[in-house]
């Protein structure tokens, strides 16, 4: 891989992501295994810098590091001298005296991670794990090896070396605050997949008009074109300052995937093939709001392949980043 950070989905070559996730295969196939180790990053230290609560994320990339023989250091703001007022430089500068090879970092402003990655602070590399309402790149890297294995199997074609063109992906809910669709709109139309997006109009960020994407403001209207895969996203009210729709019952009403939508969703078929489509969600869930309790436990759902391909992903990033292997 060309790069020596990952920072924004956006910066990933055609050749990158696909390098990513072909490795992300390999790595599954290690995750499989009765002894889930290699020895790729021993001697190597991993830190997880984490200025946002996480448990998917968090634990997902310490898994990959430990798996991958690498040291782990997990450091949370809360409890620590952050509380007191120390700066991201002053942190980032004494993990980096202590050695750290690579960056985990999650932080609640948009840019934190570019900023770490483009200072002096630090020469380890530098792994966005979500920054504000910016980008989630190693998420929407999951999102994609799972579709890509989805859209594999109902054409009968092996996933590696694949990319994702002409499968159509609707993303539905909370795009304003989403780094996660953000980030899957990038990567997705890098490989091929044509992305459409559902939200009430308060949901859409400004500009939207200009991004590479079909936009619908009705659920049933975009559930008509056929979708091959439906992602639901997380209702952000942490992250909402105001009224943007008027109420939860309401936002199920009108863009939830409830029970009656579900079975709008079981009858469309993947890619015109015998196949079913695919329903994801980042998680977590608000079960009952943007998603059924049926929907997120149906045989459509991919939500905990999401979960296990995290590990995969992230185990093939950190090994790509801090080995300068190529795929």
């Amino acid at each position: 891989m060309s790069l020596k950070h990952l920072l924004s989905t956006a910066d990933l070559s055609y050749a990158d992501a696909l390098a990513i996730l072909d490795t992300a295969e390999e790595m599954d196939a290690v995750s499989q295994r009765e002894v889930k180790k290699l020895p790729t990053l021993r001697g190597r230290t991993v830190v997880n810098l984490f200025y946002e609560d996480s448990t998917r994320t968090r634990v997902s990339f310490e898994a990959a590091a430990k798996r991958l023989s690498a040291d782990v250091v997990n450091f949370s703001a809360k409890g620590s001298s952050v509380s007191k007022g120390e700066s991201l430089k002053d942190t980032v500068q004494t993990l980096g005296a202590m050695g750290a090879d690579a960056i985990v970092i999650r932080h609640s402003a948009s840019g934190a991670a570019a900023q770490l990655a483009a200072s002096d602070w630090t020469e380890a590399a530098v792994v966005n794990a979500g920054d504000g309402t910016h980008e989630h790149p190693t998420q929407a890297l999951l999102d994609a090896l799972t579709l890509r294995r989805g859209w594999s199997a109902a054409h009968g074609s092996s996933p590696r070396g694949a990319d994702l063109t002409g499968m159509k992906v609707l993303i539905v809910g909370d795009i304003l605050h989403s780094r996660v669709a953000r980030s899957n709109i990038w990567l997705l139309n890098t490989l091929g997949a044509q992305v459409s997006l559902v939200a009430p109009a308060t949901l859409l960020p400004v500009g939207i008009d200009s991004w590479p994407v079909t936009v619908y403001y009705s659920l049933d209207e975009a559930l008509a074109a056929a979708p091959d895969a439906v992602m639901m996203l997380r209702i952000q009210a942490e992250r909402m300052g105001g009224a943007y729709f008027p109420n939860s019952a309401e936002y199920t009403r009108r863009w939830g995937l409830t029970d009656e939508r579900l079975a709008v969703v079981e009858q469309l078929r993947l890619g015109n093939t015998d196949s079913q489509v695919l329903i994801l969600h980042p998680g977590p869930m608000n079960r009952g709001v943007e998603i059924s309790a049926a929907a997120a436990d149906s045989a459509l759902s991919r939500i905990t392949e999401q979960v296990s391909h995290g590990v995969s992903v992230r185990m093939a990033v950190l090994h790509l980043l801090l080995t300068g292997a190529k795929a």
